[in-house]
């Protein structure tokens, strides 16, 4: 119940902004925009379709642009820098820390960097340099080298005053780390005990040695497990020598696990997990097509297979080799369609207020592909069986079949989700099924009436 109550709250936010869009009142959608987090607001703009989405994103407080840009994902982010000048660009990367720069600046303009690199002081240039000089999904991308360091030569009281100097501590600091003469970690120290402890306790006394550092050549998955396993809140990132360079957070692996977990499902169906829900036709249809041109490879595969006992079928011998493609492509691109649904519903991205605009990119998807697929295939069926038939029977089978495979993908995890089922679990099941049985039908029904009249 709970975990419903969360996936509903973004649906509804995604309802009300959609009313007030259409009903042309901008200013409850400023103000509703405006009450939401950064990530809350990425993922309300990843549920819109692009013309209002680039609405809302004109009326998204300018402090939080940046913050926004981080959270969503790379295609939907190349479409919102697309819509802001260079001005409004740097001043957003400027509000940014320096983990999340990294993560923004490379998809930035070589005139936009430049000037955001100019308007660092030299010590965050370095450090964003720094970071920069790291491998990509490695634990010194992720880290960021904001970190506040003691010495053990120091007392609780000389730590408080240094730290009431600051005035400031970086988010989710839970400790502070304790570095030698030669900048090499020795461990932490919690806040609570320097709080706890008598002024003139030494900081010696204190430390904790138990939490080992990450190495900063450690993957992005390594990373995430470590903290998955000892529920850290932090961790320092050293190198080879154990110097300290910085420090890994929470905020940085949850984002971690949930691209994992996008991935796994996403490619399983050949997608990416950073595609727009609302990208371009004509950009989903090319990306689907290579998958779908592979799944047409192993779709011959059975089909050759049938074909070896020819002489146990009679007339009807062509139907039988041909009918595992239908079906097999109609399967895949339900499975495509499925997998976007399943992350969408997971992530409350999809609701009434999108889910007709949603159906309709997903047909238009399905016609194109299955048009041309489907030429591809009458092609080669009639250099094979010589039938002309055939090969308009097996067209117009496998554009139908495609059709109806995007509208199931669609249609089904949202119904199970709203019979309160897992869609995730058991879109496949009843996907493979229609996909099947009406692919059959499609493809035999249509021989039936042309073929054998």
């Amino acid at each position: 119940m709970a975990e419903d109550i969360r996936h509903d709250k973004p649906a509804r936010q995604l309802r009300l902004l959609s009313d007030a869009l259409d009903s042309g009142r901008l200013g409850p959608v400023r103000r509703l925009v405006n009450t939401l987090s950064p990530a809350e607001i990425g993922n309300l703009l990843e549920s819109l379709p692009p013309a209002k989405r680039s609405v809302v994103w004109g009326l998204v407080d300018s402090e939080d642009d940046g913050e926004v840009l981080v959270h969503v994902g790379d295609e939907v982010r190349e479409g919102l820098i697309a819509d802001m000048d260079p001005d409004e660009l740097i001043a957003a990367a400027s509000d940014l820390d320096i983990d999340d720069l990294a993560d923004l600046v490379e998809d930035l303009p070589d005139t936009v960097i430049e000037e955001v690199l100019k308007s660092m002081d030299r010590e965050n240039r370095d450090r964003l340099e720094q970071v920069l000089s790291y491998e990509e999904d490695t634990a010194g991308r992720l880290m960021n080298p904001d970190v506040v360091t003691v010495r053990t030569d120091t007392t609780v009281d000389v730590v408080l005053r240094y730290l009431r100097l600051r005035g400031e501590l970086p988010d989710h600091t839970d400790h502070l780390y304790v570095e030698s003469k030669r900048h090499q970690y020795v461990g932490r120290i919690a806040l609570q005990a320097l709080l706890t402890h008598e002024p003139g306790t030494p900081i010696n006394q204190l430390i904790d040695d138990e939490q080992p550092a990450i190495d900063v050549d450690e993957t992005a998955g390594e990373v995430a497990r470590k903290f998955s396993d000892h529920d850290w809140i932090s961790a320092p990132v050293v190198d080879a020598n154990n110097v300290l360079l910085g420090r890994i957070t929470i905020d940085d692996v949850v984002d971690i696990i949930r691209e994992q977990a996008e991935h796994q499902a996403l490619s399983a169906a050949g997608l990416d997990e950073d595609e727009d829900l609302f990208s371009p036709v004509w950009r989903a249809m090319r990306r689907r097509l290579v998958w779908l041109s592979v799944n047409l490879c192993t779709a011959f595969i059975a089909a050759n297979v049938v074909g070896q006992f020819e002489h146990t079928i009679d007339q009807l011998v062509a139907l039988a080799v041909l009918m595992p493609m239908v079906a097999g492509l109609g399967g895949n691109a339900g499975t495509q369609v499925m997998a976007l649904m399943v992350r969408g519903l997971a992530l409350g991205q999809i609701g009434a207020a999108n889910v007709m605009t949603l159906l309709w990119k997903e047909l238009r998807v399905a016609l194109l592909n299955g048009l041309l697929m489907g030429a591809v295939l009458a092609v080669i069926v009639w250099v094979w069986f010589s039938n002309a038939g055939l090969s308009a029977v097996i067209f117009i089978a496998l554009t139908c079949n495609l059709l109806i495979a995007a509208t199931a993908g669609v249609l089904i995890p949202l119904t199970l989700k709203r019979m309160h089922f897992d869609p995730a679990l058991a879109s496949g099941i009843f996907l493979t099924a229609l996909t099947d049985s009406l692919g059959f039908f499609t493809f035999l029904g249509l021989a039936t009436l042309v073929l054998l009249r």
